[in-house]
């Protein structure tokens, strides 16, 4: 077959899209909600008796056994991300997604087939492993292969697909739940097979990172990648510029060490780490991960409606997902990273103040719907800033010689918190009931300071610039003020010894050179 399908430019990026992000994120979107849309069918329960709180004698004792089996998939996820800090690197972009397609197949394969509880925590680990691996390597695969201008968008999209992977789950489970016998579980399980071998199909046939070739000293290679996706010769010049751009990024960092993960250095390394963590711990504690896994119990046991009506709300409700995650591809490149970010936060932190105190209420049909519609307004607002914007924050913040270990530590560390709300949530309903998002509300009401005073944009910026953005700053709070006065497409050889060594605030500095 010809190299890259034969395609160039813009078409190649789509391929990209449609043929490694598309199915890709759609199996995380579809694996986080496959096992909530079955947790209430009377076959899943009968085949997993310990899972059935409604029937338990100790209900706090069968609320800790769903919790220890969703969040199998969450220790699988984690463990799956935290490979790719030693594994990314080493093996390269295309062959660590090939490894986590492949791991998904073996856990979908097992999960299917699962005929008792260890058998089914098993499969949900492995599952999470090669989810985790997906999750740690696509959206940064296809950030360092997608134009700056571009970037946001495609890798934006990923809202969009996570939002109908979870909407397809949850579809295909409630129409299955019509059928009898174990069919009803085991195929919705199956179904992901087919993404999976979609992934593992088109990635062998699409093009690595140019940037982890050339940190690989694959120079010819990385040309030939340019020069494909942007659709030139591998003489030009430009094409030239962007590997000298890498290259004196890399010679800024140094060789590559875990040590330097925790020192500043030129390039304030554990600066950016700790935004990029701290980006994907927001994702976590917006709430999302709550409504997520146990969408249709909480209609159907926190907010009292049938069990028809609940698992077809929570189908309904996966869809507002892409709706939010479309209006930040639209948007995001407009507005910003910032701004969709704080917009966001604010947006969870009412709505979910708002379900908290109208759930409450179980006695008043009103209020319960009233609790429902702000739950659907909360999947909207919280896709449009935290669906993928860490994602792609956290590989664009990150200096390229540690861009896998931070991308990779980063997404591990929000699932480790995600493994314990997880733990919790069934103990913490069964307790709290709809008070329980109170919590939430406070976290995101947190999050607007700390995005507004220290996250610096990204937007429209290429990886390299970044880095220029990070070695002119000299405190936490200088990055935001540089990233705003420094103009884009910055001259690469304007540098840091370029200012006055006793000027405190270089983004003064900035101001009066670039100027007008």
């Amino acid at each position: 077959m010809t190299r890259f399908f034969g395609l160039r430019g813009n078409s190649l990026n789509i391929m990209a899209i449609l043929g490694v992000l598309m199915p890709g994120i759609l199996t995380t979107g579809y694996n986080a909600s496959s096992l909530g849309g079955v947790l209430e069918l009377r076959n899943f329960e009968d085949q997993f008796p310990e899972l059935d709180i409604s029937t338990a004698i100790n209900k706090s004792y069968a609320s800790t056994i769903q919790g220890i089996v969703v969040a199998a998939y969450a220790v699988g996820v984690f463990l799956g991300t935290l490979s790719c800090i030693w594994l990314g690197d080493r093996l390269g972009r295309r062959r660590s997604i090939m490894t986590g397609a492949s791991a998904q197949i073996i856990g979908t394969t097992l999960m299917a087939s699962a005929c008792f509880m260890s058998m089914l925590i098993i499969s949900r680990v492995i599952l999470g492993l090669g989810t985790g691996v997906l999750l740690a390597t696509i959206p940064l695969w296809q950030s360092e292969i997608s134009p700056p201008n571009k970037r946001g968008a495609h890798v934006g999209m990923k809202g969009i697909f996570s939002g109908l992977g979870c909407a397809l789950s949850l579809f295909l489970e409630f129409g299955m739940s019509f059928t009898r016998g174990s069919v009803s579980w085991r195929f919705p399980f199956a179904f992901v097979l087919l993404l999976s071998l979609a992934v593992l199909v088109f990635i062998i046939y699409l093009p690595e990172s140019p940037r982890w070739l050339i940190r690989q000293g694959r120079i010819s290679e990385a040309s030939e990648v340019l020069a494909a996706l942007d659709d030139t010769s591998v003489g030009d010049e430009t094409v030239k510029t962007q590997i000298q751009d890498v290259q004196m990024s890399l010679d800024m960092a140094g060789k590559k060490s875990l040590g330097q993960f925790f020192h500043m250095g030129p390039q304030r390394t554990f600066h950016r780490a700790m935004l990029a963590l701290t980006c994907m711990l927001f994702m976590q504690l917006t709430g999302s991960t709550v409504i997520t896994f146990y969408t249709t119990s909480i209609f159907e046991n926190n907010l009292h409606l049938g069990n028809s009506t609940s698992t077809i709300l929570a189908a309904v409700y996966q869809l507002a997902g892409p709706l939010g995650g479309i209006f930040c591809v639209l948007k995001i490149e407009g507005l910003g990273r910032r701004v969709l970010m704080l917009g966001s936060a604010i947006g969870n932190a009412v709505c979910l103040a708002l379900v908290a105190g109208l759930g409450t209420q179980t006695h008043n049909p009103l209020a319960a719907r009233g609790a429902v519609f702000f739950i659907f307004l909360f999947h909207f607002s919280y896709i449009i800033g935290f669906g993928a914007i860490p994602y792609i924050y956290a590989t664009e913040i990150a200096p390229l010689h540690l861009r896998t270990t931070i991308n990779s530590f980063s997404i591990s560390c929000s699932w480790a918190i995600n493994i314990l709300i997880t733990l919790v949530t069934p103990i913490a309903f069964t307790s709290m009931g709809q008070t329980y998002f109170v919590i939430f509300a406070g976290c995101n009401a947190a999050m607007v300071p700390v995005i507004y005073y220290f996250f610096p944009e990204t937007a429209g910026r290429s990886l390299e610039e970044m880095d220029k953005i990070f070695a002119l700053s000299k405190g936490l709070r200088d990055s935001v003020k540089v990233a705003h006065l420094l103009p884009h497409g910055q001259n690469p050889e304007f540098s840091e010894k370029d200012l006055e060594p006793g000027l405190k605030c270089p983004e003064l500095q900035l101001r009066e050179v670039h100027s007008p």
